[in-house]
């Protein structure tokens, strides 16, 4: 049974009739078939409805497609269809298919789309621009914090933030895009009914309500070794561009970039200590050809979007100079070094120090023991 596809708990309908989506169900849930064999299959029958009734000496004749899954497709019937179907409206979960208008059109042009997407959530968020901020579970206090003022900045452009809802600066990227109110979706390797891991219990019930947990994955699928790193393709397919905040050398984020490198998209890095570990994998994309991230408030920009005025920053006037408000943005509750900010902002040092001496005289910073600064106190 058919139950269409539901945006905002409004029904709506892909570009095939239902009949023949049921079938394009049939065919992706084949073991072994994947996307570009069923894509191959499709083509040559001209419709999913054709190729589940076709003969198996037909199917074979199918490039790319072995006697082995021309039998297994020609056994296929529509009750496993029809019983995912079932099964994914009861836990609150939209089927979508690459011929559905609300598949993400970027994962379109992939070179292993998904051939069954699980939605739970606002399924509108798809067809926004979105970047992808990602980076270590073994975080530092400096990487959380870039990845949360990155998040801001995106939601503030209207952009919204996808990630992985791995421990780390996935959470951290995903709880500041919602806290700032704006959308995110997380894209997992499990069922979208499956929480993993499970210290995110509260982030997931958040990105069902307020944002869209996305993934290949039929309800009730546990975690599995390999199903993260092909979650990853997903992350980067969906994004014009993929930002690195904090990433060892052997980081499995980094498999994320490879993905984004092969589909095309852009790669930014945050630039970090040379001394810190964390750092490594990200300066040595940078030193590979990375685009830099100097501020936080240079995302918009390098994504290509008209960024926000300095006065709808939040907490910065509008009276003050580029260089005073990239400085102030950089600044937070808790103290930054001269150096650092000189390293995040990509001012010479004696700029810093001018600037910060101006936004102390204006009451915007507070200077500390140890040439630290932070953001006075309002």
């Amino acid at each position: 049974m058919d139950r269409g596809i539901s945006t905002g708990g409004r029904p709506t309908r892909g570009t095939t009739d239902p009949a023949d989506r049921q079938a394009w169900l049939a065919l992706a849930l084949v073991p072994g078939l994947g996307s570009r064999r069923l894509a191959a299959l499709i083509a040559q029958f001209g419709s999913a409805t054709a190729a589940l009734q076709a003969h198996p000496r037909a199917i074979a004749a199918t490039p790319l497609l072995s006697n082995r899954l021309a039998r297994a497709i020609a056994s296929a019937g529509r009750e496993p269809a029809e019983l995912l179907l079932r099964r994914a409206a009861d836990e609150g979960q939209t089927v979508l298919t690459p011929a559905d208008p609300e598949y993400p059109p970027r994962l379109r042009t992939i070179p292993d789309p998904p051939p069954l997407l699980f939605a739970r959530g606002k399924i509108e968020l798809l067809a926004r621009p979105a970047v992808a901020i990602i980076g270590s579970r073994s975080h530092t206090r400096y990487g959380a914090d870039i990845a949360s003022r990155l998040a801001g900045e995106a939601v503030r452009a209207d952009i919204v933030v996808v990630s992985g809802m791995a421990r780390g600066l996935d959470t951290v990227a995903q709880r500041a895009a919602l806290e700032a109110g704006g959308g995110t979706i997380g894209v997992l390797g499990t069922g979208a009914d499956v929480i993993y891991p499970t210290s995110n219990r509260d982030l997931y019930e958040r990105v069902t309500t307020d944002g869209l947990l996305l993934t290949e994955h039929p309800p009730g699928q546990q975690p599995t070794p390999g199903a993260f790193p092909r979650r990853n393709r997903i992350i980067s397919g969906l994004v014009s561009a993929v930002v690195v905040v904090e990433a060892a050398l052997k980081s499995g984020t980094l498999i994320t970039v490879e993905c984004a490198l092969e589909q095309g998209r852009d790669v930014l890095a945050v630039p970090g200590p040379i001394t810190s570990p964390t750092s490594e994998g990200t300066n040595r994309l940078l030193r590979d050809g990375a685009v830099p991230i100097l501020s936080p408030a240079e995302l918009p920009t390098l994504l290509g979007v008209a960024a926000p005025p300095v006065g709808t920053t939040a907490g910065i006037p509008c009276t003050l100079a580029p260089e005073e408000a990239r400085v102030l943005d950089l600044l937070g509750a808790e103290p930054r070094h001269t150096d650092e900010l000189a390293l995040l902002s990509g001012l010479p040092i004696g700029t810093i120090l001018g600037v910060l001496l101006g936004l102390e005289l204006a009451g915007l910073a507070d200077q500390l023991p140890g040439g630290l600064f932070r953001r006075a106190a309002t």
